[in-house]
Order: structure tokens, then C-alpha cells, then sequence
């Protein structure tokens, strides 16, 4: 997912009726869960992106 940034990536796990997404980044030493939310259309709402940023920057701002 380069619209959240490096090393993210979107798994689907589909579970009628719903579409299950898991949105993740993959870092050496963990992996950041960013965001789990049930999706029907192809575009990734711009709100859950703005989230999975912010949750990352959070994480980041850990390592200062």
C-alpha cells in the first residue's frame, strides 16, 4: 500500500457477505497492525488511510 507508505501491505480475507482487510507494515524488528475494517469497494476510504499513517508516524515517534 504505497498510499500509506513503505513496507505496507493489505491482506483481504473474505468472509461472506464481507470482505475483511488487514492493513499492516512489515518492519525488521515487528509488524505494525494498522488498521482491520470490513470493505466492499475496490478504493480504500481516505479516512482509514489518514489512520494507518498517524498510527505509524505514533509508532515511529516511539524510537526517539
Amino acid at each position: 500500500m504505497p498510499a500509506i507508505g513503505p513496507r505496507c501491505l493489505e491482506l483481504r480475507i473474505p468472509d461472506n457477505p464481507n470482505t475483511w482487510r488487514i492493513l499492516l507494515r512489515l518492519d525488521s524488528d515487528a509488524i505494525l497492525i494498522l488498521e482491520v475494517f470490513s470493505k466492499n469497494t475496490q478504493a480504500t476510504p481516505k479516512t482509514i488511510i489518514k489512520t494507518c499513517k498517524q498510527q505509524a508516524a505514533r509508532y515511529d515517534s516511539l524510537d526517539d
